[in-house]
């Protein structure tokens, strides 16, 4: 059975994104999946890494809990808007927090980063008010030049899939009825990629080496 672990990035759970992120939920589930919700908002952490990687920073239970979850997962899916130009701070703090040196990943003394969540798969499904043509050559696709490859690839997350929904201060009832009926065909389409695999076992990172 394939693991799927949905996190909503954006801070309300009222949200067109808690929507997207609920159908992407449900489909996953129809198609036989097993699957978490971690909703950002409703859970109690310090987004702030104060000291960077050079003290430490107890995790809150939550995030502790988010490790894990993110270490059971087959396929991880991502929901938020784009706030100018990235994602929202609620999600980058708890990146911040979260993937931590000895856990996502470690240093190598050729500057290469070991990838040490490879195995597992994602998606992010994103908004913004901007349109298609604005995003890709005015923006250069900046939240997902961040986000896929700055982020889910240097931990070793890939393949990332990505649905990308344009000017949505403009969309109707019926495009966005429709959007939210890709969202559904892709779940279905992401759970019958995902085979049984064994994932590397939890390496117990030195959650001090922070």
């Amino acid at each position: 059975m394939a693991h799927i672990l949905v996190i909503l990035g954006h801070p309300s759970s009222k949200s067109w994104n808690a929507e997207l992120a609920q159908t992407y939920q449900q489909a996953a589930l129809d198609a036989g999946a097993d699957v978490r919700m971690l909703a950002l908002g409703d859970i109690s952490f310090d987004p702030i890494l104060w000291g960077g990687f050079q003290s430490e920073q107890p995790l809150e239970p939550a995030l502790i809990q988010a490790q894990q979850d993110i270490e059971w997962a087959d396929h991880i899916v991502f929901v938020f808007p784009m706030w100018w130009a990235t994602m929202p701070a609620l999600l980058k703090g708890f990146i911040d927090r979260v993937m931590l040196p000895n856990w996502a990943f470690a240093y190598q003394k050729n500057g290469l980063p070991k990838k040490l969540l490879k195995g597992r798969t994602a998606r992010i499904i994103t908004t913004m008010d901007s349109p298609n043509w604005w995003y890709r050559f005015l923006l250069r696709r900046s939240l997902h030049r961040t986000f896929v490859q700055g982020i889910l690839h240097f931990v070793g997350i890939k393949p990332v899939k990505e649905t990308t929904i344009y000017s949505t201060r403009s969309l109707n009832e019926v495009q966005r009825e429709k959007m939210m009926q890709k969202v559904k065909q892709q779940a279905i389409r992401d759970i019958r990629k995902i085979s049984p695999k064994a994932l590397p076992k939890a390496h117990n990172p030195s959650r001090s080496s922070v």
